[in-house]
């Protein structure tokens, strides 16, 4: 059995924001593999479902982002799991908009919904980590983190939403590599080979020119049978 945990805020209020992008994550991958309703369950909420013989058990912390770990500790201990079998998605400044990575413990890197997971079950579980750009100063990420995803973002995070569902069977079976390679088919789809628009076929190549025919040969003149006193009078006429 998985646990798998998007971190965010709950409430409208804070539904867009960037620092909720694991709350949209675990949402859409509910949504596309017929998991259950969600329901109130861990300081939290809860959906279940399976990828073939692996059943998951979707966690969005109802704690508040800084008290994550809170959620999180109390489900496992619940299901009697090891922190092995964890994996969160959260929001990654230090990657690029719409790059995703996997990392298998280590630090939280001051995210403090990791901060927050770590105290209370250690370092050593799984993430998916989603890149939403970096403000430029480390001042500014408070507020940028907690500010919506602007308009100009919509289309790559909705492929990279839909690419993380795709992969999600790959995740449950342990296939890291075919998960980010179903990831990477959304954000940047191989484009078709040839240069040639679909229902276009290519140019039909042009004939080379070939050397000019011979030109027609002049008609040979009819044979002039008049006597010589016509040919005279019809030079006067």
């Amino acid at each position: 059995m998985k646990l798998w945990v998007g971190l965010g805020n709950p409430g409208a209020k804070y539904a867009r924001n960037r620092h909720n992008i694991g709350f949209m994550a675990v949402d859409r991958i509910a949504s596309d593999h017929g998991f259950t309703p969600w329901r109130s369950k861990f300081q939290g909420e809860v959906s279940d479902g399976r990828f073939g013989s692996e059943r998951v058990t979707l966690l969005k912390p109802g704690t508040f982002m800084n008290l994550s770990g809170q959620s999180v500790g109390e489900a496992m201990r619940f299901l009697k799991l090891e922190p092995a079998d964890v994996t969160v998605f959260h929001d990654e400044i230090d990657l690029a908009p719409a790059k995703c990575r996997l990392k298998s413990g280590g630090g939280h890197a001051g995210h403090n919904g990791l901060r927050s997971i770590h105290q209370h079950v250690g370092p050593d579980y799984d993430r998916v980590r989603l890149g939403v750009g970096h403000p430029g100063h480390k001042d500014a990420v408070p507020g940028y983190v907690l500010r919506d995803f602007p308009k100009a973002d919509e289309d790559w995070l909705d492929d990279l939403l839909r690419g993380l569902s795709d992969g999600a069977p790959d995740l449950a079976a342990g296939d890291g590599g075919r998960f980010l390679n179903a990831v990477s088919l959304r954000i940047a789809p191989p484009r078709s080979g040839g240069g040639v628009q679909a229902g276009k076929g290519p140019a039909a190549p042009e004939t080379p020119p070939g050397p000019a025919p011979d030109p027609a040969p002049d008609p040979k003149p009819e044979p002039d049978d008049r006597s010589p006193l016509q040919k005279l009078a019809d030079r006067f006429r």
